[in-house]
């Protein structure tokens, strides 16, 4: 009786407890009828091979579907989705490299093999469980009540099954995940093939941009910048007289900014998938889509610029490895972390400042000739400490070794992230700092033969801007010839620093800007 107990207890909570992650809902995710079927009826098979197979069976399901679980909720903590199997298993190695960047690889590797471990021992002890000893005897009354909990259990299971809740707190967690994940797999399968006679049957043309020719085209990414940012008080409080304030120091200089928002595929990270649909022009919401998309040879805004004449830039500070996708894109030159002569310090996840970053690219990459430059600003990129300042002296940066006195400042990230509301100070002080040295970056290089884009690349995690924030991302496009700035004015945008926030729940799709471009900038296809 004993073990028929400690078998449903245990197993019960392996099933729900991902739940009570995900859900935050201890009350409404108490039972799992899986829990009360398994444990009865293996302990009423009788011994033998077909035992065996039954059980490996059964463990295999729960520990999958644990992982299934967890993984969901550990999704949805980060970019506000569920997990997909069909699209994220291959990202374990980006999983392991941002560890890396952010623990140091010794307690990345530990962190990896711990969750190994984990899944070897669930399936371990469920094996010991399910599979008593043969020393172990079964009395009659332990099997007349497994007999009954299973009868109850396999009821009540079939009845939820059928949209039927016998037991409000009760729920099918290995059930109902297995069908999402197959419904998932079956979906995206199908998407996958829409998407790739998409590619085939509607390709994007590269087009000139005489509008723009002869024109730096700078298109600035800035880590984790989203509507939340302006919208939520905690982090507006912060942003809001940064974005005053910049607005104030660029109309000193005759330099014009309007402001807007667009929709970003993806949430809390992968930051990639925003950029190569701001190039592409096309909706890359996953990593399967985006690799369909490169190797379709599809066209993006670096063909369109190079139509035009420019001279095409990569500033990726954040690329440490190598990079092909790079090369697939085309640009004539490639500015990643190894190809830039930083001499100070790395700041946790953060390869160089931000202000580095944009100092380096003015003195070393901007060049005399026509230039379209995409930068890929990482200061505001999680663990968000140290927090720097910015440097107003801009000669003093030199080789970035200023920025020594920041390498051991303020908390490691094991420190910070034990406290959930400091997060949220540092969120908003490096999003601060990043837009700060953007905008004031902007004062030095912008004039009437400029066009900046500048953006967010995505919303931060949902443990930053909550479950249900929108997906935007604010938008400050910024040039000395206010005749650049009309095309946006007459898409929605407003003047200044501050977009339209109430507008946030209806914000066009950032694939629209290169489709905006070329109807702006561009001309017809001969």
């Amino acid at each position: 009786m004993t073990r028929l107990l400690s078998t449903v207890l245990l197993l019960n909570l392996l099933l729900i407890a991902p739940l009570w992650w995900r859900f935050s809902d201890i009350s409404s995710h108490l039972i799992a009828w899986e829990a009360l079927v398994i444990a009865p009826l293996m302990l009423l098979l009788p011994r033998g091979r077909a035992r065996l197979i039954v059980a490996v069976g059964l463990v295999s399901w729960v520990v999958l579907a644990t992982a299934s679980n967890l993984g969901t909720a550990a999704t949805h903590m980060a970019f506000a989705r569920p997990l997909n199997l069909y699209l994220d298993l291959p990202l374990m190695s980006a999983v392991y490299n941002l560890l890396e960047g952010n623990l140091g690889q010794f307690l990345a590797v530990c962190a990896m093999l711990a969750g190994a471990g984990l899944l070897l021992g669930i399936a371990a002890g469920l094996a010991w469980l399910l599979l008593p000893p043969a020393s172990y005897v079964t009395k009659r009354i332990p099997r007349v009540v497994a007999l009954a909990l299973l009868v109850m259990a396999t009821s009540g299971a079939a009845l939820e099954l059928n949209g039927m809740r016998l037991v409000d707190s009760a729920r099918l967690p290995l059930v109902n995940i297995t069908r999402f994940q197959w419904q998932q797999v079956t979906d995206t399968h199908a998407a996958r093939r829409e998407f790739i006679a998409q590619l085939e049957d509607a390709p994007m043309q590269a087009q000139a941009l005489p509008g723009l020719e002869g024109h730096n085209v700078l298109l600035t990414f800035i880590e984790s910048y989203g509507i939340s940012a302006l919208n939520d008080p905690r982090y507006a409080d912060v942003l809001l007289p940064t974005l005053a304030e910049m607005q104030q120091r660029l109309e000193k200089r005759d330099i014009h900014v309007v402001s807007g928002m667009l929709e970003a595929p993806i949430r809390g990270g992968q930051s990639w998938l925003a950029h190569a649909t701001t190039l592409s022009g096309r909706w890359i919401d996953n990593q399967l889509w985006y690799r369909l998309m490169l190797d379709s040879g599809h066209s993006t805004l670096i063909d369109d610029f190079r139509a035009t004449g420019q001279r095409t830039l990569a500033v990726m500070p954040a690329i440490t490895m190598a990079w092909p996708e790079g090369k697939i894109y085309g640009f004539d030159e490639i500015a990643a972390a190894n190809d830039i002569d930083y001499a100070g310090p790395a700041l946790n996840w953060v390869t160089m400042p931000d202000q580095f970053t944009l100092d380096y690219t003015q003195k070393y990459l901007l060049g005399d000739s026509p230039l379209f430059a995409q930068q890929a600003l990482i200061s505001s990129h999680a663990p968000w400490t140290p927090i720097l300042p910015v440097i107003e002296d801009w000669s003093l940066i030199e080789d970035g070794r200023i920025f020594a006195p920041w390498e051991n400042a303020g908390d490691p990230p094991e420190v910070l992230w034990q406290d959930i509301e400091r997060i949220r100070d540092h969120y908003a002080w490096s999003v601060d700092y990043a837009v700060k040295v953007t905008g004031r970056w902007a004062e030095r290089v912008v004039d009437d033969k400029t066009l900046m884009i500048v953006l967010g690349d995505h919303q931060a995690a949902p443990l930053i801007t909550g479950d249900n924030a929108s997906a935007a991302v604010p938008v400050h496009i910024i040039s000395a010839d206010p005749a650049l700035l009309a095309p946006f004015i007459a898409r929605g945008f407003v003047p200044g620093t501050l977009p339209a926030l109430e507008q946030a729940e209806n914000a066009p799709r950032m694939s629209e800007l290169r489709h905006w471009l070329q109807a702006d900038f561009g001309e017809p296809i001969r």
